[in-house]
């Protein structure tokens, strides 16, 4: 029988959506006042799922508190407080977008689960917009 389990967590970040093959008044044309040359900032909020079986033995689809430290490390410890255009390797040459960011996330933690393990990760960029990625 599978079963989800769920962590939620958050960092705050600074980036600028731009692409550098186009002019300035396209990248603002495109994405608004999210091209502002100077960055600006949000509140992330994340929700990272699990899908497994029941361990018969400790009766968890995996131990949370080992969630929360792969969560620490690999997203909080790496984004918070960051300007993701400027301090974080993944984003040197690609646009720091919701879509973006949620993939760098997702593959961060995959690389710590064990393989039988599905994962699901939802980041919201605002209250109102957020995006999900499974691996597919």
């Amino acid at each position: 029988m599978k079963v989800t389990v769920n962590r939620k967590a958050h960092f705050n970040a600074a980036h600028r959506l731009y692409n550098p093959k186009w002019t300035d008044e396209k990248n603002r044309e495109i994405f608004g006042k999210c091209s502002n040359p100077n960055y600006h900032g949000h509140n992330y909020e994340l929700i990272v799922s699990v899908r497994g079986d029941i361990d018969p033995d400790t009766g968890f689809v995996m131990n949370l508190d080992d969630l929360r430290k792969i969560i620490e490390v690999e997203v909080e410890d790496y984004l918070d407080h960051k300007n993701l255009n400027l301090d974080i390797v993944d984003f040197q040459n690609l646009n720091p977008t919701a879509e973006n960011i949620v993939i760098i996330i997702y593959n961060r933690i995959r690389a710590k689960l064990e393989n039988h393990l599905d994962l699901k990760v939802t980041l919201f960029e605002t209250p109102r917009n957020f995006v999900e990625y499974s691996g597919d």
